[in-house]
């Protein structure tokens, strides 16, 4: 936040749009609570956002703004009160019209009247600390998070507020589709699908108490080749055959993912999908290909969810959702926000450009406003940064490594370690750096030599052996890491990165920029 906030400071156009798509929604749901009329609302959010903007300077600190911004609401609900005094619409007769434009039957009509009038009387019985809550959470489909910014007030009192406000509700409300509202949804209960990264974040989830299936997506989307259509069938042959040489995956281990993706298309029973993932490369490219996939699907009244973290006030270096504990996990129920078009269509956008042959559409990419899928840009410069250098040929990974052996790290297992963390936002996993290193260290022009043993464990190996592996710089990877060859030139190797496939025999014509964080096309 602190960059956009500095950003209006400055006068940036993208800074002012990206604090009002952030905030509009929140403060609107504070105006009306004081104002109860749609109308005035927006005109006092227009007013707030003008005076804010104009009192930017006097904000000391950025992560301030959310409860700043709040009070500014507030006082020009107050101002606007003194100078109004006419009738108001109820929000309800409004949400009739539109309701009226959809159906007509006089009698499910009178009866969706009836239900409308029940709960928002009904919830406006409850305190108005609750109301807010309430409305923000369930719907206008904010985080905990978010609210608890806005608010300033802590996530855990958030959550007592909301079931309490259930308990309430649920005392009072004789119609069975309405409760059902506050029965299900965002508290895990029947019809609700998790999908994650992993079977470590899987298990707590399952441990945890949130209820609902858990599904693991099994896929390696930064290694190796893949394109916009994964379910096509010559691709998906070559995308097996080629993990099955590379990292040692059977092909028929690796081809279950089509099973997956048919319980994806075959959804009868679920009211809402919630997508736990993270901040990194990995997940990323994940995320980006399930959005993609839904889109494409008819989803009905299927409802989105997203959780996707980058950090955990209790865990120092986040790394993944698999780090907490069931209990950890338990506390982020309900966190998730409902995903929307514009997210939907940025995650398309992700998947098409990092699945694109065409190097352009990958530069391209870091140039679009990203702002409504918040960790794309930086997983995207990941995925490029993994191009061979312009100085020396070698990609991220291949620099890391060696920097870190030259540093006197030589076994294995805490050179991942130490890798890892450099580049967490590669979220690498050990069978990935495994082909890496092997890679570096075949011939000809090996940068490593291995020595006992002499060989790596792939798939369906487990080999202890391995960890008193010594790795250590061939006098040709000295010279590379000192800036005196170029390894790229020298190998010119099939390689992939997302959709780029450089063929063998050929020196890769795109090569990354470390200083300017950019793609140079060689001519």
């Amino acid at each position: 936040m602190k960059s956009w906030i500095e950003g209006a400071v400055r006068g940036e156009p993208d800074a002012y749009e990206h604090l009002v798509k952030q905030f509009r929604g929140m403060a609107h749901t504070v105006a009306f609570h004081i104002l109860k009329d749609e109308f005035w609302a927006e005109d006092v959010v227009q007013e707030a956002f003008t005076e804010a903007f104009s009192n930017l300077t006097r904000l000391d600190k950025p992560e301030a703004f959310p409860g700043w911004f709040k009070v500014i609401v507030e006082r020009q609900c107050y101002r606007w009160l003194r100078r109004k005094r006419h009738a108001t619409i109820p929000v309800e007769e409004l949400s009739h019209i539109h309701k009226e434009d959809q159906t007509n039957d006089p009698e499910q009509l009178m009866l969706l009247k009836e239900q409308n009038r029940m709960l928002y009387d009904l919830i406006g019985s409850l305190p108005s600390s609750m109301q807010l809550v309430v409305d923000m959470f369930y719907f206008k489909g904010y985080s905990l998070n978010e609210i608890s910014d806005f608010l300033n007030v802590s996530i855990s009192a958030l959550k007592k507020r909301l079931f309490d406000a259930r308990k309430k509700l649920r005392r009072h409300i004789p119609v069975a589709d309405i409760t059902s509202v506050f029965t299900n949804l965002y508290e895990g209960g029947e019809g609700m699908l998790h999908i994650t990264n992993g079977d470590h974040a899987a298990d707590r989830i399952r441990q945890s108490g949130i209820q609902g299936d858990v599904l693991v997506w099994r896929e390696l989307y930064p290694f190796g080749p893949v394109s916009r259509d994964m379910a096509e069938q010559k691709e998906r042959s070559r995308r097996a055959a080629y993990l099955e040489r590379e990292l040692g995956i059977p092909q028929s281990v690796y081809l279950q993912i089509a099973e997956l993706e048919r319980k994806l298309q075959s959804l009868h029973n679920e009211k809402e999908i919630v997508l736990w993932f993270e901040y990194d490369l990995y997940d990323q490219t994940m995320l980006s290909y399930l959005l993609h996939f839904f889109q494409g699907q008819s989803l009905g009244d299927i409802t989105l969810h997203l959780l996707c973290i980058d950090s955990h006030p209790e865990i120092e270096h986040f790394r993944g959702l698999g780090q907490l504990t069931p209990k950890q996990i338990g506390r982020l129920s309900g966190t998730w926000h409902v995903i929307g078009a514009e997210e939907m269509e940025a995650g398309r956008l992700f998947w098409e450009a990092y699945t694109s042959p065409n190097i352009q559409d990958h530069i391209e990419f870091l140039t679009k406003d990203t702002s409504a899928y918040p960790f794309a840009h930086t997983a995207f410069q990941a995925h490029l940064s993994r191009l061979p250098s312009i100085k020396n040929g070698l990609g991220i990974i291949e620099q890391t490594t060696l920097e870190a052996i030259r540093e006197g790290i030589g076994h294995p297992y805490p050179l991942f370690k130490h890798v890892g963390d450099q580049l967490h936002w590669l979220g690498m996993g050990d069978l990935e750096y495994w082909a890496h290193l092997r890679r570096m260290s075949s011939e000809p022009y090996a940068l490593l030599s291995l020595t006992d043993p002499t060989s790596f464990p792939d798939f369906q190996q487990h080999n202890d052996e391995f960890r008193g592996a010594v790795l250590s710089l061939t006098p040709l990877g000295m010279q590379v890491l000192d800036e005196e060859v170029d390894w790229a030139s020298l190998r010119r190797e099939e390689a992939w990165f997302g959709g780029l496939r450089n063929e063998e025999g050929k020196q890769p014509r795109w090569r990354w920029d470390v200083n300017s964080k950019s793609v140079i096309v060689l001519e």
